[in-house]
């Protein structure tokens, strides 16, 4: 078996976003949240079903999973791989205006129902805090009531979770595990397989059930994420040096800026070379890359 990787946003919206598996998103949304018994999620109705979408306007598709329960409460989950440095922002700025969107303006406020936000995050966003989960609420400073009980963040810091398959204690550990892991997996672990719900997620991500466009749109994701990720450290790097060898010449600022792109074209020139390898078609590398077909045919044929 071959799983993909639930961190990639295409496959974290087929898993936890699929109108004939909502049992799957039910039981995440349930161990994260860590419900008491009475107030446990029984149904979800999904705002933003799974579709398959086109790599040509794949910028503007929102690859978030939005649901609401049988109380009407609303769900945002959010998986995010890059630290843009505005995501603490960016899940204020989603949260309120899910809440706002809930009536029209002259409507009765007692209408609106709670939101919770859910962040996956890949990266690390609280240095301070030692814990991989962390949960943020409207308090009251004196009392330290939750007298404004609207608005609720849940985040998850992947990079903080160390736990090994015989740690795994909970139904939230072992969802965090299957996040961070199934694509490194060949077969579902015993651990996992007796949650009936888990097993139905790890048959989502078996790429083999995977169509042709669907494929194409997971790879898309994965070389583009690989192309910026590389992009970025090559620039440091490269931008860095290159800045500091040319300061005395051309000023500092000056050189770390050419550095920097050259970093970035050297980046793009070794990611067309590795996807052209892979068999990756050379229309899709223009469309990773942002580089024009012909010079990417030109790459290829140079080396």
């Amino acid at each position: 078996m071959k799983f993909a990787d639930p961190k990639n946003d295409i496959a974290f919206k087929k898993i936890f976003g699929d109108e004939l598996h909502k049992e799957v998103l039910i039981s995440f949304l349930n161990a994260v949240l860590d419900f008491s018994e009475n107030s446990l999620i029984v149904a979800v109705e999904l705002v933003n079903p799974y579709q398959v979408p086109k790599i040509e306007g794949l910028k503007e598709t929102i690859l978030d999973i939005k649901a609401t329960n049988q109380k009407g409460e609303n769900f945002i989950v959010e998986m995010q791989n890059d630290d843009q440095g505005n995501f603490a922002k960016r899940s204020l700025y989603y949260t309120s205006k899910a809440y706002v969107d809930q009536i029209d303006k002259g409507e009765d406020y007692h209408q609106l129902q709670k939101v919770y936000f859910i962040g996956i995050l890949d990266f690390t966003i609280f240095e301070k805090n030692e814990n991989h989960i962390s949960r943020h609420l409207i308090l009251n400073q004196e009392t330290q009531q939750q007298d404004i009980a609207d608005f609720e963040f849940t985040f998850v810091e992947l990079p903080k979770f160390k736990k090994k398959l015989p740690e795994l204690t909970t139904l939230f550990d072992k969802w965090i595990y299957f996040i961070k892991n199934a694509s490194n997996l060949d077969m579902i672990p015993e651990e996992l397989i007796e949650t009936p719900e888990i097993k139905q997620a790890f048959s989502s991500a078996e790429i083999y059930h995977w169509n042709k466009k669907e494929m194409q749109v997971y790879d898309y994701m994965s070389l583009r994420r690989g192309a910026e990720l590389d992009a970025l450290r090559t620039a440091a790097a490269k931008g860095m040096r290159k800045g500091i060898e040319q300061g005395m010449e051309r000023g500092i600022e000056q050189g770390i800026e050419q550095g920097i792109q050259q970093g970035i074209e050297q980046d793009k020139k070794e990611m067309i070379l590795k996807s052209h390898q892979e068999g990756v078609d050379e229309a899709l590398i223009a469309r990773i890359t942002g580089v024009d077909l012909e010079t990417v045919q030109k790459i290829i044929r140079s080396y």
